[in-house]
């Protein structure tokens, strides 16, 4: 029975490496599993990338968040016809690292919020939604470590504010039904990992 599973955080919560550890876990154990991400690896997706990381900047000016909010529910719709929905008719459980989760608690702060939840209207409900979580200032200190070169979105500041944004999103996410686990990221990672496997579960 394929499935679209969705592993959420802050940069730096461990999101991309327990994707890929889902993956190989349930590929391993005989199930069809595929690992994706977002911004997608499609044309949309990739110029979100550039973007992220200062690339197409505008002389003088920050690029407005609206146009971020379109860009991101576009990729999600263009990631859903090239390669999420194939994958889950051929029967493959897809785990993607972020969906439309990280839009809401990004971008779709105060009177956005309304907004960026029309945009992403007809995006998929996920089946499971698994939020790592992990304070700010601990995924700061894992960006640096990390060596990794800091995005847009990725001041410590800035951050916080997005984690009040998760926590709302999830709350308000839950109370409409979606199934969306928290589980604490800032534990081992075979811990975090071990804790994900024993949600995700067996559906044969």
């Amino acid at each position: 029975m394929s499935r679209l599973i969705v592993l959420e955080g802050l940069d730096g919560a461990g999101t991309t490496t327990q994707t890929r550890r889902l993956v190989e876990h349930l590929t391993a154990r005989g199930d069809k599993a595929h690992a994706t991400r977002e911004p997608s690896d499609g044309p949309i997706g990739q110029l979100i990338r550039q973007m992220l990381t200062g690339g197409h900047a505008i002389p003088g000016q920050s690029i407005a968040q609206s146009t971020f909010g379109l860009l991101f529910a576009a990729d999600r719709l263009d990631h859903l016809q090239r390669e999420v929905d194939p994958k889950l008719a051929a029967g493959v459980t897809v785990v993607s690292d972020r969906w439309y989760h990280s839009s809401l608690a990004y971008q779709g702060t105060g009177a956005e919020r309304d907004w960026i939840t029309m945009l992403n209207a007809r995006a998929r409900r996920p089946d499971l939604t698994i939020f790592l979580q992990v304070r700010p200032e601990v995924a700061a200190a894992r960006r640096v470590a990390a060596g990794r070169v800091q995005e847009l979105f990725e001041d410590l500041r800035m951050q916080e504010d997005v984690a009040a944004g998760y926590k709302a999103t999830n709350s308000e996410l839950a109370a409409q039904g979606e199934r969306i686990e928290v589980i604490d990221g800032e534990a081992a990672p075979d811990l975090v990992f071990a804790a994900i496997v024993s949600l995700v579960g067996d559906p044969h």
